[in-house]
């Protein structure tokens, strides 16, 4: 846990939580291993598996899996190859557009783009970060320059820049276990948007389960599109163990995938655990369940892929 990414206070909350679940359990022996830097340094030579709460950066980007499959030891979550794709939005749009994954509409800005290259509203995005930092949406012209400036700095003042369509209608959310869809979470944020105080500070952004909420023929087929669209996006980024798959539902009902998380978050507010929880699990099952799939990539299988 922890790392240098701009998610490690989050990172390091998520660590927490997990290790005190893992030691409730009373069968390991946990190690607390918190990462100042992007290597294993502080790693003990004889662990049996590593659980990743790193989020963001060397966390999700196949960096710390990378290391980890060299020294062959097992953890939880995708692979480095998987996590590298899933971490770059780009190549993730690219990637479920050419397996028939429904996405929004999306282009690229860098510095010197005067104004958007797709009509307003649209979402402006660094593509490899996370947690809704530098993520703004622009509907008026005159914002346009501010929310660049605010994704490049982000990622460290430049590169290209992620323009989706914004999709108007409902924020959903698909966490997926060893191959099992969870229940589907609404994402119901004051105002609107979910952005970083939405996520991580508001207690007024509420997470209800959409058959919870209504159990009709119509949400049951929407939901069970959207743990069918879940499954075949993680699938199509050959994602193993946990990952959590977002969404916008338009008005009309369609589902759009917005990315994928392949190390969510174990805090308060952290929706796999709450999914998880939601199939009967406790909390530290739903985390010993995450542990149970953990596994390193052999040369071979890299290679292969």
């Amino acid at each position: 846990m922890g790392g240098v990414s701009n998610e490690r206070t989050i990172s390091l909350t998520s660590g927490e939580n997990v290790a005190k679940a893992l030691e409730s359990l009373g069968k390991y022996e946990v190690i607390r291993v918190i990462l100042d830097s992007e290597d294993l340094d502080g790693l003990p030579e004889d662990i049996d598996a590593a659980y990743i709460a790193l989020h963001g950066g060397w966390g999700e980007n196949g960096g710390v899996q990378a290391a980890l499959d060299a020294r062959k030891i097992p953890y939880t979550g995708p692979g480095a190859f998987a996590s590298k794709l899933a971490m770059d939005k780009i190549k993730t749009k690219l990637i479920l557009e050419m397996n028939g994954v429904p996405t929004a509409n999306w282009s690229l800005a860098s510095r010197g783009t005067l104004s958007s290259p797709l009509p307003l509203p649209v979402v402006v995005k660094p593509p490899c970060d996370g947690s809704s930092v530098g993520i703004s949406k622009v509907s008026k012209p005159e914002d346009w320059s501010k929310a660049l400036e605010e994704a490049l700095a982000a990622q460290g003042g430049e590169g290209n820049i992620l323009v989706e369509e914004y999709i108007p209608g409902r924020e959903m959310t698909v966490g997926i276990i060893d191959g099992v869809a969870l229940p589907v979470i609404e994402i119901v944020a004051k105002g609107g948007w979910y952005g970083w105080q939405e996520k991580y500070e508001s207690d007024e952004t509420r997470y209800p389960f959409i058959l919870d909420e209504k159990n009709d023929e119509k949400t049951k087929a929407l939901s069970d599109e959207l743990q069918r669209i879940a499954l075949k996006a993680a699938k199509a980024l050959n994602c193993r163990g946990v990952v959590r798959v977002d969404f916008r539902v338009s008005p009309l009902g369609r589902p759009y995938v917005l990315e994928l998380n392949t190390s969510p978050g174990f805090t308060a507010h952290s929706l796999v655990p709450k999914a998880g929880m939601k199939t009967g699990l406790t909390f530290a099952e739903v985390v010993d369940k995450i542990l149970s799939c953990a596994k390193y990539d052999s040369q071979e299988d890299t290679c292969q892929r």
